[in-house]
This record gives structure tokens, C-alpha cells and sequence, in this order.
């Protein structure tokens, strides 16, 4: 449904991120007749759309695709009066009221409130092509796609807590799976690194680095890799890629305006989903550095449209 409001008129409640969380957001939210605009941004769907099959979302006896997951949402949301429109944010400005939301192609819009859910997107090697493998073998979330992965051989890179979840979480599946690590020891704790060193099934790949992803059909089939004492390089066949070296919450357009952890990720009042800023909320994976799960950004994007809802009733802004 097209945003039919002139340009400087003053929404109730604009949703940044077209993801599960911005979705759940909207679909409560219009609900309440609070008319939400989305701006759906330049990956519409958020991280759902890079997963092929969705198996673990409540409510699917089969697998659903992540695409068609999204489009029921969107669909659901519009139904109740949610409005979407197809831009980026630029910037926005939180320090007058209402907030002024800058977009990439159209002109400005104000909202009395405000919830952010721009998500998280995984952090990349940098290799050509990578971007595109998602969904083709590339991974970010093995509690996600590690199903898909049964008696395959698999690799995942990193050395921190979440290479090392990822890695035991694949062992319950994959009947090989590579950690491939740039350092000699790991950062992972202790306790986390010792689990996945007890599990037959891992082996540790130290002191490396992947310098190619090869495909097959399209779909990834195995990678070359360097040691990076001896620069010497070889070929390791396999089914599927796991990247475990982090997410980069996407506030980038937020600048400084909101406090956040130390991995940037933002930060709200224990127990909601406000921030330190009234009437500007937080939903989903840009707020959540641990779960990154649908189904924990839906919950948080009810959180925080009945959050915005009951802000905007007390103030009369509805």
C-alpha cells in the first residue's frame, strides 16, 4: 500500500527496517489504528530473505521461504493500514519534536515516535562474490541453517564465544565441521572453547585465513586457504560456510544519538523497549547482540509498537 500522506504532514509512528521486527511492529501497531509508515530500506526483509527455508519460526509444520515469510507479514500489517515505502534513511533528528526522518530519495518525514529496527548484518571476509553465496551455502546462523547441513562437511570462521556455539551447535548435524581461526589460540572463554574442543566431529584449522570461496552450481563448494606463517595455500573441500566473526548493527544513520554497548549495538530500558530518548523505541537484531532469532525479533517488535502505542496515548499524539 503506497504512503498516501503529504510530505509535511505528522505521522504517529514511523517503523525504520522492513524486517520480522519492523513487521511484528507494524502489524500491532496498525492494529491499534496508529496507521505505522515502514521504510523498508535498501534490503527489504531485513536477514530473513538471505535464509532459504525458514523451519524454526512457530506456526509452519513445513518450511516456509524467508521471502515468503516476510511477504505474508508485510501483507498481514498492510491489511490493518500499515504503509511502506521503499527508501533509505539518510539521517534523522531526535533532539526536536517531532522527529524528522531524512530519506535518500524522498522528501523529509515527522513522527511523534519512533522504532528503530534496522537490524544487523553479518560481518563479511571481504571476498568477492560473498554477499551473493547467502542461502547457497553461506551462512551466518547455524541455529538458523544448520539443519540443511546433515552428514555434509562444513567450516566455520572465527575463534570467539560465537564461532564456538556455532561449531557445537553443527555437530548435532554436519559430520565434519573445520574451525578456521586467523590466531593460534582462541577468544572464545574457556568454557565454551573446551566444549567444542571435546566434540570428535571439530577440527581446528590455526593460524588461517579464507582467501576464496568456491562454487559449484552456485552454490559454495569449498575454499582456499592461506596459513599465514608460511603463506603456503590449499584447497578444502566442502558443503557450507558459517561466518562467526560478528554482526555490525546498522544505526549508522542514527549517528551518536542513542547510547549504545560497546559493540554498537542499541540500548534500551531493562525490561522495554524504550530509550533514553521518549517516544523512540528499539526492536529486533540492531538491540539484541546474543538471540538474533525471527522469532525473538517479533517479540521485540510487539514490545515495542505496544511500548510506542502507549507513549503516543499519554501524550495525546495517537
Amino acid at each position: 500500500m503506497a504512503e498516501q500522506h503529504p510530505a509535511d504532514s505528522v505521522r504517529s509512528l514511523v517503523i525504520v527496517g522492513s524486517g520480522i521486527s519492523g513487521l511484528s511492529a507494524a502489524v500491532y501497531a496498525a492494529r491499534a489504528q496508529l496507521a505505522p509508515l515502514v521504510i523498508e530500506g535498501s534490503e527489504p526483509g531485513g536477514q530473513l530473505t538471505l535464509t532459504s527455508e525458514v523451519e524454526n519460526y512457530p506456526g509452519f509444520e513445513d518450511p516456509i521461504l524467508g521471502v515468503d515469510l516476510v511477504e505474508r507479514m508485510k501483507k498481514q500489517a498492510a491489511r490493518f493500514g500499515a504503509q511502506y515505502r521503499s527508501d533509505d534513511v539518510v539521517r534523522v533528528d531526535l533532539s526536536q519534536r517531532p522527529f524528522t526522518i531524512t530519506l535518500g530519495r524522498g522528501g523529509p518525514v515527522r513522527a511523534h515516535a519512533l522504532i528503530v529496527a534496522s537490524g544487523a548484518r553479518a560481518r563479511l571476509l571481504g571476498l568477492p562474490g560473498e554477499s551473493e553465496l547467502f542461502g547457497r551455502g553461506l551462512s551466518s546462523c547455524a541455529t538458523c541453517d544448520g539443519a540443511f547441513f546433515k552428514d555434509r562437511v562444513v567450516a566455520v570462521v572465527g575463534g570467539g564465544d560465537s564461532a564456538m556455539e556455532e561449531a557445537t551447535f553443527l555437530t548435532r548435524y554436519a559430520k565434519k565441521i573445520y574451525v578456521i581461526h586467523r590466531r593460534k589460540e582462541l577468544r572464545a572463554s574457556r568454557i565454551l572453547a573446551d566444549r567444542a574442543r571435546s566434540k570428535s566431529t571439530i577440527e581446528f584449522v590455526w593460524n588461517t585465513r579464507v582467501t576464496a570461496i568456491h562454487t559449484e552450481n552456485s552454490l559454495v563448494s569449498g575454499l582456499t586457504l592461506e596459513d599465514l606463517e608460511t603463506h603456503e595455500t590449499k584447497e578444502l573441500p566442502l558443503d557450507g560456510l558459517f561466518l562467526a566473526i560478528g554482526h555490525i548493527p546498522n544505526t549508522e544513520w542514527l549517528g551518536d544519538q542513542l547510547p549504545t554497548d560497546d559493540a554498537g549495538y542499541l540500548l534500551a530500558e531493562a525490561g522495554t523497549s524504550e530509550t533514553s530518548i521518549p517516544g523512540v523505541f528499539v526492536a529486533g537484531d540492531v538491540a539484541d547482540r546474543i538471540y538474533q532469532q525471527a522469532v525473538t525479533a517479533a517479540g521485540t517488535g510487539c514490545i515495542a509498537a505496544l511500548d510506542a502505542e502507549e507513549y503516543l496515548a499519554e501524550h495525546d499524539l495517537a
